[in-house]
């Protein structure tokens, strides 16, 4: 299996190529977003699908097949429902503008401007929602993505674990300070033997686990293969499970000292929200988010072959659901006509994490910005919050600007470096507009 492939296979660990250290790109240049639309290529349509033309497991995580892969998940590897539940649709009024995509900015390290518009491309946009106020002033639909339909969330996911952990925190269910342990005894002998809730939480462990692509020996690849998330080889004989490898990991320094993002994190912290509670992440994200959004749809989860959810990057879900659980945050967790999530869960997001911390992990485009319960914080003037994945996949926050954008992509290289340098200015622009624009 060539490097290129093997790159763009182990993007579904769900935000593993965040950290900018990495960022390993395809060898050729790859088709651009008209072009590669799986409309234009054809892919997966006929009765059936000619050959070239099939997406399955053994291609769904290279591009360009990934522009139909990624809003088609449940198609491909098996998966488990979050029910939106019973109740009526929550209103998203429209107030739909047209100046957003004439709108130009400066992308990082450019000298010249792009639009709005064009920014879509760039970043193989398959869909954006924009609220302001509450209200729909923006929609776009790209490539295989419809307004029904439900895309993969990668790293997003972390964001609804860390809320929903920070959840059990405020109601004294889950004690932060205390070991892993205390909830997951079977991760006394592995690194989290000594490691808190807290430093979990806020991805402050040190771990002997790498995630560079290029190093066929780094620990990345042995959990894609433990979960069953890319292909294993013949004669395999590793971890079959997400948890069973979390059991082999060793630490590698002293917990507490810097931030170090690693998916395998979000996963020993679902493990130890599930031991507190009893039940499932898929359930909890239910039972405590999902069904009181008033959501359009359901949202579903991948499972490794226990069924073990992905909380590291397998949540599923419809784009205008995604930025009804921003709204929620950005009304400080009040939405819906009730407190999904504590205000002071949300404050606590808000107030960001160490800084110090932080900073020693050199991600170039996110100068002064932190990490608090499985969130982004950028710590600026506009109080910008946000959950990242992998690919393009965003909700992003801007609680002065009364805004708040869902957007869901397919770009070619997991690293959000790549996307960042057009995403973030576009984003602070459109934050501009609303503010002093108003319509």
């Amino acid at each position: 299996m060539s490097f290129k492939r093997n790159t763009l296979l182990l993007a579904l660990m769900g935000g593993l190529l965040v950290n900018q250290s990495v960022t390993a790109a395809p060898a050729a240049v790859p088709l651009d977003a008209k072009a590669s639309d799986p409309h234009v290529l054809g892919l997966m349509q006929g009765i059936p699908p000619a050959a070239d033309k099939v997406v399955n497991f053994s291609n769904f995580l290279r591009f360009p097949f990934t522009r139909w892969s990624f809003s088609h998940i449940r198609e491909v590897v098996p998966t488990v429902q979050v029910s939106r539940g019973d109740g009526p649709v929550s209103a998203l009024p429209r107030a739909e503008r047209d100046d957003i995509d004439s709108l130009s900015f400066k992308p990082i390290g450019r000298d010249s401007t792009m639009t709005w518009e064009q920014s879509l491309a760039a970043n193989y946009t398959d869909g954006i929602v924009v609220l302001h106020r509450g209200k729909l002033v923006y929609e776009r639909y790209f490539g295989a993505l419809k307004p029904e339909g439900q895309h993969i969330a990668f790293s997003v996911t972390k964001s609804f674990i860390g809320t929903l952990a920070a959840m059990l925190v405020a109601e004294g269910t889950l004690d932060e300070n205390a070991l892993v342990t205390r909830y997951v005894p079977e991760l006394k002998d592995s690194a989290y033997g000594n490691a808190t809730v807290r430093q979990v939480m806020d991805m402050t462990t040190s771990i002997e686990y790498s995630e560079d692509y290029a190093d066929p020996t780094a620990g990345v690849w042995e959990y894609g293969r433990a979960g069953h998330l890319i292909p294993r080889p013949a004669g395999y004989s590793g971890a079959t499970s997400l948890y069973a490898y979390l059991q082999k990991l060793k630490a590698e320094g002293e917990h507490g000292q810097t931030f170090a993002y690693k998916t395998v994190n979000s996963d020993a912290l679902a493990w130890v929200v599930q031991r507190a509670t009893g039940k499932t992440f898929p359930e909890l994200v239910q039972e405590r988010i999902w069904s009181k959004l008033g959501a359009e749809q359901d949202a579903y989860v991948m499972i490794d072959e226990v069924g073990t959810g992905f909380a590291g990057g397998g949540f599923n879900a419809g784009l205008r659901d995604m930025a009804r659980f921003g709204e929620a945050m950005r009304l400080n967790g009040r939405f819906n006509g009730q407190q999904i999530i504590p205000e002071a869960v949300v404050a606590d997001i808000r107030k960001g994490g160490d800084q110090s911390k932080f900073a020693k992990a050199g991600y170039n485009t996110l100068p002064g910005w932190s990490y608090r319960n499985m969130w982004w914080v950028a710590n600026n003037d506009h109080q910008v919050f946000t959950a990242r994945g992998i690919h393009g996949q965003t909700i992003y926050v801007d609680p002065k600007a009364e805004m708040v954008i869902a957007r869901f992509a397919s770009y070619p290289v997991a690293s959000n470096a790549q996307i960042d340098p057009t995403s973030l200015p576009a984003y602070t622009a459109l934050a501009n507009l609303l503010m002093t624009k108003d319509q």
